[in-house]
């Protein structure tokens, strides 16, 4: 395991900081356009966040199967989809850490999260986005720009949407 996976690993584990906390410093920062990257679809197919971002608010989870704070995100994304319909586009890219595929496919039946699932199985999102843990959020303007992120249970993902929406 080279460096970078290492640290992904220990910040997934939650190793080596302190309490995940909502709209913090790891990770992309707020106020900088969004990469435009194409992270690969569960058939291995590359799918351009560039189709999404920029047209209306996106809000992309980066999450694992296992990640007990990814599923206790659920009912806030869900949320989320329910309340703001087509205006947002809820995108939920697979870390890949100990999930393959099959796994992936297994939770999406058992759970019916409301995003487009992406496998970052080469790592572009996480490297373009500068992903720290699972339950990352990361939620991006109709213009294109970085308006929130954070990670861990007590996220106000409504609030977080709401302020990204144009007025």
């Amino acid at each position: 395991m080279d460096l970078r996976a290492a640290a992904i690993v220990v910040g997934f584990l939650g190793l080596g900081a302190g309490p995940a906390a909502a709209q913090f410093d790891a990770g992309i920062p707020v106020g900088t356009k969004a990469p435009m990257v194409a992270i690969n679809d569960l058939d291995g197919k590359p799918v351009d966040l560039g189709s999404y971002i920029g047209k209306k608010v996106v809000l992309i989870e980066f999450w694992a199967t296992w990640c007990a704070v990814c599923k206790s995100l659920l009912p806030q994304l869900n949320l989320v989809n329910q309340t703001y319909g087509d205006r947002v586009t809820l995108i939920g890219v697979n870390i890949t850490v100990n999930d393959s595929p099959d796994r992936v496919r297994r939770y999406l039946v058992a759970h019916s999260p409301p995003f487009l699932t992406l496998y970052d199985n080469l790592g572009a999102g996480t490297r373009a986005f500068d992903v720290p843990t699972t339950s990352y959020i990361v939620v991006i303007d109709a213009k294109g720009v970085i308006a929130y992120t954070g990670s861990g249970a007590d996220q106000n993902l409504m609030a977080a949407v709401a302020k990204a929406l144009p007025r």
